[in-house]
Formats: structure tokens, sequence, C-alpha cells
């Protein structure tokens, strides 16, 4: 078999899949049209063992006629973000007001799909379990750990997943052994002051100003608590405050993200804010309580299944195609869910061509994907399933 060669010749099967996909985003814990896209496409393949999880999750799950006892798990995720498409020229443009495929996960979902497709054309030649996870939510930190919950990743020997990326050549995988992506915790901080007319700030406790002092207090944290060489992000995306020009604010409400690449760093990151907060507060006479929310934990890929996806990559692509000092991204992903129980790898592959628009980052309007991509991501999902189901690896 020649995977590579077999995913190329479905390019026109992936692009139109991808682009349909594109053309439907839908964002976190509503992708029901995704859902029943690719249950239909399922269906079609011939794999009729699928459900839902959560509502708008697809899980599927199909044998290799062979005996034999090992399980894959190969996941992507399938939503979108409130984002305005601006690449209005292209005939596959988003046809949702301010929703995008801006992260490529219409990509994935197309790759996996494709991987699905060809390992399924070959069932009769490999045995074990393969399990297909199309993950709703991936951008708010919640599907990974649904599809966990259920059960679903029980009994997996690995689990594998791609992510497209517009700092890499199209044609090249990022394979990094490691921490590769930062953990992601939501704060919401509720400063209480007492309102007073602008006139006589004595009389009332400024709770905008003691927020802004907070915002300024927060950097002092990655600066002078952490070190130089251990990557910590605060960032304060919003701040509301006051219902008045002259009167002073009772309330302020801040709200960001903590980003950080282990998990001490991540503790100690949130015991120094929320004491920050407090004592800030009370300096000036007022008070503050902090909420977090834990989106995903730090994404560290084990040599095992670096080794592993490594070695898959320079097979099928050469050895040219292989990124192995990919730098580390503060962008969480919360296929980090999966790595914590069982062994696997999360490949970083090329979406950056010659068109300008795969040139963007993602997370923007004008982005788009060199399709290229979407036949390295199905031959990297049917490959590496195939080495490990039959034996060559673990």
């Amino acid at each position: 078999m020649d995977f590579r060669k077999e995913a190329e010749a479905l390019s026109s099967y992936l692009s139109g899949l991808r682009r349909e996909f594109h053309q439907h985003p839908e964002v976190s814990r509503k992708e029901f049209w995704t859902a029943e896209r690719i249950e239909k496409e399922l269906d079609v393949i011939g794999i009729p063992d699928h459900k839902r999880v959560d509502g708008s999750g697809v899980y599927a799950v199909f044998h290799g006629d062979k005996p034999g006892d090992r399980v894959m798990t190969l996941r992507a995720d399938i939503d979108a973000l409130p984002i305005q498409e601006e690449n209005r020229e292209l005939s596959y443009c988003s046809r949702e007001e301010g929703v995008m495929h801006a992260c490529g996960h219409d990509c994935h979902a197309a790759g996996l799909l494709g991987g699905a497709k060809l390992l399924y054309a070959h069932k009769a030649e490999f045995g074990g379990e393969v399990r297909l996870f199309f993950q709703h939510a991936e951008e708010i930190g919640y599907g990974g750990r649904v599809f966990v919950k259920e059960g679903l990743l029980e009994g997996s020997g690995r689990v594998f997943g791609v992510h497209v990326a517009s700092d890499l050549p199209a044609g090249t995988v990022g394979v990094k052994q490691g921490p590769n992506n930062a953990s992601v915790d939501y704060f919401k901080i509720t400063v209480q002051g007492k309102a007073a007319h602008v006139s006589t700030p004595h009389l009332g406790t400024d709770a905008l100003y003691i927020a802004s002092q907070i915002v300024v207090g927060l950097q002092a944290l990655v600066t002078r608590r952490t070190s130089p060489v251990d990557p910590l992000v605060i960032g304060v995306g919003k701040l509301t405050a006051g219902t008045a020009y002259n009167i002073v604010a009772e309330t302020a409400v801040l709200e960001g993200t903590v980003r950080a690449m282990t998990a001490e760093t991540r503790k100690n990151a949130q015991e120094w804010l929320t004491d920050l907060c407090t004592r800030t507060a009370q300096l000036y006479g007022g008070a503050a309580t902090v909420e977090w929310t834990d989106y995903a934990t730090p994404l560290v890929n084990p040599a095992l299944g670096c080794e592993e996806v490594g070695r898959v990559v320079t097979d099928l692509f050469g050895p040219q195609a292989l990124v192995a000092d990919r730098p580390i991204s503060l962008g969480g992903d919360d296929f980090a869910e999966f790595l914590l129980t069982v062994p696997g790898c999360y490949a970083y592959v090329g979406s950056r061509g010659e068109d300008p628009h795969t040139q963007y980052p993602l997370h923007n309007g004008h982005v788009d994907m060199d399709e290229g991509a979407l036949s390295v991501a199905a031959a990297l999902h049917a490959e590496y399933t195939w080495r490990y189901l039959t034996g060559e690896f673990g």
C-alpha cells in the first residue's frame, strides 16, 4: 500500500469536503449541521457504527477483518470561531455572518474523513479497532473532556491528531517532543467599591482605579515572579466599569486568560493573581474576587509517540518534511486531555503556500489553507494507524 499516493488521489474529494465545512461554520456546542454532514459521509464510506456525543460531537468506530485487539484513536476538532470572514472573493467563503473556520478545523474534519476512507478500504488487511473522534467545542476547552468522561478513550493504545499550521510550508509536518501548547485558564475578576460623585472621591471607593492597578500589577507577575525562560502570559482582554462619567465606579469586572507551559507555573500564576487582586483591592478600600475556568492543560507530546510519528513522516514524505524544532505555542488545544492518559502525538501539518491568504496567522479573518495539507493529514492518519494496528509500533 502507498497511503501517500492514495491520499493524493483523493485530493478533489478532500477539497470538496473541506469547502463544504468551510461554507457552513458553526461555533462551539452548536456544530449540528457539521455533525450531520460527518455522519452522512461516514455512512457513504461504509462506517455505520457512529453516534452523537453531547449533541454535536460525533464518535465512530470500525474494525479490521483480521484478528487483533489493538485500538487506535484518531481525533479532529470541528468547531469554528466567532470571526467575520474577509475572503469574500472565494467561492467557498463562509455563508454564516460573523462565523468562520479561521483555525482550520474544516481541514481537520476533512482530513480525518479521508484517513478513515483510506483505512476502511483496506480493513480486510489488518486487525484491531479504529476509533474516530470528531470533537466539538475545542475552542472553548470543552469537548475533549466530554469524550474522555464518556469513556470513549478507554482501552485505546494510541491517540493521534493533527492541526494545520500556517507557519509551516505545505508538505512539511511539525512533530515536537515535549511541551507544544500552553495551558489555558480563563479568569473573571470582580472588584467591589463604593459609588460617589467624582468631586468627592474620598467618600467612595473607586473600583475602576483598583481595576487599573490590577491590570498593571499583573504584568509584574510575569516579569518579576517567573524566570524569563519559563513562558507565561497573563492577558486582560476586557474591562467593564462604571455607570456615568461623573460617578466613582462602584464595580469593575476584568476578564482575561493565563497561559503557561508547565503545571507548576500554571498553579503559581493562579495563586499569585488571586493574591494580587485581593491585596490591591484591600489597599484602596475595596474588595475583589476571582473566578477561574480551566479550559485546557499543557499539551506535552510524549517521546514514544513523536518517535513513531516522526518515522511515519520521513517514510511517507522524506526526511526534509519533518520539522522537529517548531517553536512552542502559547495557544492551547484540548487534545492535551487525551495525552494525559493515552500515549500518542499531536502533529502540525504545514498549510502555508504561495497564496498570500495562506500566510496569515490562524484566527484571522483573511486566513485560508493550502489544501495540499489535506492529503498529508489523511495519509498520516492512515499510515500511523496501520503501523500501530499491525504491530510495527509498540
